[in-house]
């Protein structure tokens, strides 16, 4: 008996799905809860196990294609039999060249565009058939780019855009001045048309995620009133309070304390002060949100993914130094799930550990707030009593969405956490 292998319910907000790739070929045995094929979403990479043991007997969706929810992947042959009844399904092609003869391969020849058509249509996955039908295309005659030949999404906007290209092009051919109208709206990463890769380039798809990060990105240049407003912090007192108490804390807690705990719980501290930093815009209403939810930009060999840590005003230290050790390890393995990817009411992101001294950091939407923490440099204060120090300094920049953030606040906010880092018992007391 045969058992379908289906697209899995993906998360929150998302219905479509890419077959990254294939674990097993059609005739390998299989075993129960076994990892048969990984599925890219536009938020993580997840893997889809066999449902029964037996043998692999056909795979309906190639590497590459894209698919949704419930969509099928393949079939499973249950038993022990199943391995024979695999190869004896892959001769299913025999039948075809059966009619021996001479009049059965002349009939096919002068029906052979509909045909054609016909097993293009079929092998279409049910997101590019939703495209090729809603503009009403032939799907024979779009180049495919896909493992096999199959056609994907990408090939099928790409076919749009050029005819749309085309069939603009005619107009304005007499006045050459509409031309640059196509380019008023923002490029995304969809949008660049294709081009011929040279002999010293080389063409690799852009993964699900990453064209997401691009899409969101773009998103929050285009809708929030994006603004950051910068200070330094004098790390002294933090990177004395780590030394002192870094190999106890790690005794105890199985966890190294770094900084990021530190600055987290100095958000929070922050954000119930300043409780629009915390909130977003929904329609014409703002939405205050009475929990810390605190995403952690994370990168991960797929592209830059933001894990958030929940209820960060009730955990320890180092509950949080471990949570965010974990989401490094997970996410350098594309084992973070879609439900720790979800929510977050505000976003912290360290570039300081590559190296880099002052940055904007955009916005994570619809939250209105992003901390940039960076490296920590020695350099030059001006003490109270005029004396100068060679001090650990760190740049700290706030991007927030001015709509619902003023400047005020967010000097403000920027302040309550300097003032919590440089005297870090302010985090204990709450003061």
């Amino acid at each position: 008996m045969a058992t379908e292998i289906k697209v899995p319910t993906l998360g929150e907000s998302v219905s479509e799905a890419t077959v990254a790739k294939w674990m097993k070929a059609v005739g390998d045995a299989v075993a129960a809860d076994e990892p048969l094929v990984e599925l890219e979403t536009d938020k993580v990479t997840l893997e889809v196990n066999a449902p029964v043991a037996g043998t692999l007997s056909s795979i309906d969706s190639e590497e590459g294609t894209d698919v949704e929810v419930g969509a099928l992947l393949g079939s499973i042959e249950e038993g022990a039999g199943a391995a024979a009844a695999a190869p004896k399904a892959a001769p299913a092609p025999a039948p075809a060249p059966e009619p021996e003869p001479a009049p059965a391969p002349a009939a096919p020849a002068p029906a052979a565009t509909v045909p054609a058509a016909a097993s293009v249509a079929t092998a279409l996955s049910p997101a590019v058939r939703k495209l090729v039908e809603e503009n009403n295309l032939d799907a024979s005659a779009i180049p495919a780019t896909g493992k096999d030949g199959r056609l994907v999404k990408g090939d099928v906007l790409a076919y749009l855009e050029g005819n749309a290209a085309q069939s603009s092009a005619p107009a304005p051919a007499p006045a050459p001045a509409p031309a640059p109208a196509p380019a008023a709206p923002a490029p995304t990463a969809e949008q660049y048309p294709p081009r011929p890769v040279g002999p010293r380039e080389e063409k690799v798809r852009m993964t699900r995620l990453r064209k997401m990060v691009a899409s969101r990105l773009k998103e929050a240049q285009n809708t929030a009133a994006m603004l950051t407003t910068f200070n330094e912090v004098d790390m002294t007192e933090v990177m004395a309070m780590r030394g002192k108490y870094k190999e106890a804390f790690e005794k105890k807690h199985g966890v190294k304390v770094g900084f990021m705990s530190v600055f987290v719980k100095a958000c929070v501290v922050a954000l119930r002060e300043f409780p629009a930093v915390n909130a977003e815009i929904s329609g014409d209403d703002i939405i205050y949100k009475n929990y810390y939810d605190i995403g952690v930009a994370v990168g991960s060999p797929q592209g830059l993914v933001v894990p958030v840590l929940r209820d960060c005003d009730t955990q320890s230290f180092a509950g949080i130094e471990a949570g965010i050790a974990d989401f490094g390890r997970r996410a350098r393995d594309g084992k973070l799930t879609m439900d720790e990817m979800q929510g977050g009411s505000f976003t912290v992101t360290n570039g300081g550990i590559f190296g880099s001294m002052l940055s904007t950091p955009i916005l994570n939407p619809p939250q209105s707030g992003i901390l940039g923490m960076h490296n920590i440099v020695q350099r030059a204060v001006v003490m109270p009593d005029g004396s100068i120090e060679a001090r650990p300094m760190m740049y700290l920049a706030l991007s927030y969405d001015h709509r619902i953030v003023d400047g005020r606040e967010a000097v403000s906010f920027l302040v309550r956490v300097k003032q919590c880092i440089e005297d870090p018992q302010r985090i204990m007391l709450d003061t």
